[in-house]
């Protein structure tokens, strides 16, 4: 009895360690769950110090400087701050990344803090801003502040008077928020699809030759051949690029990207004598380097018309606004440049060699009256409008020749010389070119009902299928009118402004994608 007594003791125990550690009963064994060891959970995101420890105003209420402090700021990779958009408005909320090393390049990194510059902030209002700061482990950091901005002092009058035409409404598809004036006014200029400004500096010198590129703005000089890069943070500084002189001594209308640099255009001298509006250039504005590819186009135009037997200095008139070259695109498909000059036509040319490949514009303009420019003629097939006075030469996602399609005749030809058509609106179109048959044909056109007219400057751009239409001098040159087109060429906002300078408050107008910017360098 006493023997079976103690089996039966020592088979309970047995099932109660077998419980504990397997189970009992005869079922399933149950793993025991190791014991984890807290520390090896740990991410540098829960290990961080790092805490806003201070928030400065900057040079206007659109821009303030956010510490970022703690001995864990050198495993950070990258920084994200978002601005929460005002209620009651449309535009998406503006959200910046820094990588580290852009903050480092730029001056704003003073270990142990990061000196953030938060640019985008709405004026007159408590901004709702969040940030994420990625650490090297890729796990992530959330803070939080309120930025209370002073109301903005615009000297202009301009940009905080908008009339709104149509506001864009909620639900409404756009492929961007956020876009810049190029202001001969003012610095850059810029605003959101709800007309509110969002960047502006002071004591930045008015150019139109402006150019936005990784969170920064490139300026060339009217007046010379300097060069300066405007920070976010409305920092000025001069760029070392040393253009050759007197060919490219000085900038005017546009700065568009190049395979290699920046296109550029130019005023200058060269070996025909002076050089007005005909010049394209691609520059590195970061270096010291001389341009990588120039195209005097006087020369070119020059000596393309006398190797094919025709007069060129009846055409090409040195000194005098014969072409008026306003933007310039590259065309990676066939290693192009697309020239546009006001005056006479858009203009094909090899990279590297700078022959003419093609020449489009009005046919019924003096240009088309020499036998050697007529024969590099595209034609216009299947109706529509030519090209007229137009700017803003770009390609679209399609691959589309867009431009801003003013209608404006030719005012610098010979006397008695056809100037061309002269319509009474402005368009943006994109045209089908093909090369091989020497044809183009509209493939979209945008004329607002035929009722705006904007004789000079002026731009068309696309941006995530939809577009950006600056009609710069509406209204008989007193109003730069913004107009939003979704991907059906649907009006999603339009407004203007005042514009008392000609075309200076907004003689072309870009998209900038603020939404999801990344500056990396």
């Amino acid at each position: 009895m006493k023997a079976s007594i103690a089996r039966d003791l020592a088979a309970g125990l047995a099932c109660i360690l077998s419980l504990v550690l397997y189970g009992c009963g005869g079922g399933a064994t149950v793993p025991v769950t190791p014991s984890v060891d807290p520390a090896a959970t740990l991410t540098e995101a829960t290990q961080s110090d790092i805490r806003i420890t201070n928030t400065t105003a900057g040079v206007t209420p659109f821009i303030a400087s956010v510490q970022l402090s703690g001995q864990k700021t050198s495993n950070v990779a990258s920084v994200t701050y978002t601005i929460a958009a005002k209620p009651q408005t449309v535009s998406a909320a503006l959200k910046v990344t820094w990588t580290i090393a852009a903050l480092t390049n730029h001056g704003y990194v003073k270990s142990p803090a990061i000196n953030l510059p938060v640019a985008g902030l709405y004026a007159n209002y408590v901004n709702s801003v969040s940030y994420v700061l990625t650490f090297s482990d890729n796990s992530t950091q959330t803070l939080k502040n309120s930025i209370p901005t002073t109301a903005y002092i615009d000297t202009t009058g301009v940009y905080l008077n908008p009339t709104i035409i149509k506001a864009r409404t909620a639900g409404s598809k756009l492929g961007f928020n956020f876009f810049f004036l190029k202001s001969t006014m003012a610095s850059p200029v810029i605003v959101d699809t709800d007309a509110e400004v969002r960047w502006m500096v002071p004591g930045v010198a008015p150019q139109e030759a402006q150019y936005f590129e990784d969170g920064q703005f490139i300026v060339g000089s009217a007046n010379n051949s300097s060069v300066y890069l405007i920070q976010l943070d409305g920092k000025v500084t001069k760029l070392p690029v040393k253009l050759p002189q007197p060919l490219l001594a000085s900038f005017t209308h546009n700065i568009d990207p190049g395979p290699n640099g920046a296109l550029a255009e130019f005023n200058g001298t060269d070996d025909l004598g002076a050089s007005l509006d005909d010049i394209v250039a691609e520059m590195s504005p970061f270096t010291a380097e001389a341009p990588d590819q120039t195209y005097d186009v006087a020369d070119i135009v020059s000596s393309y018309m006398t190797k094919h037997g025709d007069n060129a200095s009846a055409f090409v008139h040195p000194g005098v606004n014969w072409f008026h070259v306003n933007s310039a695109v590259y065309d990676p498909s066939d290693k192009s440049v697309i020239i546009s000059g006001r005056e006479d036509f858009l203009m094909k040319v090899d990279y590297e060699t700078h022959n003419i490949i093609w020449i489009f514009g009005d046919p019924t303009k003096y240009w088309y009256t020499f036998p050697s420019l007529k024969a590099k003629a595209l034609t216009l097939v299947g109706g529509g409008i030519y090209p007229v006075g137009q700017h803003g030469v770009t390609f679209t996602s399609d691959g589309h020749l867009m431009i801003f399609n003013n209608g404006y005749w030719s005012d610098a030809q010979p006397a008695g010389k056809p100037q061309g058509v002269n319509r009474t609106y402005s368009a943006a179109t994109a045209y089908s070119i093909n090369a091989s048959a020497m044809t183009a044909k509209v493939a979209w056109n945008f004329d607002y009902g035929q009722k705006i007219l904007s004789q000079i400057c002026g731009s068309s751009y696309e941006a995530g299928k939809s577009y950006l239409v600056d009609f710069a001098t509406a209204d008989h040159w007193h109003e730069a009118r913004l107009v939003g087109l979704d991907s059906s060429q649907n009006v999603v906002f339009d407004f203007e402004y005042q514009s008392p300078k000609n075309c200076g408050a907004a003689w072309n107008a870009i998209p900038v994608p603020f939404e999801n910017l990344q500056i990396t360098k």
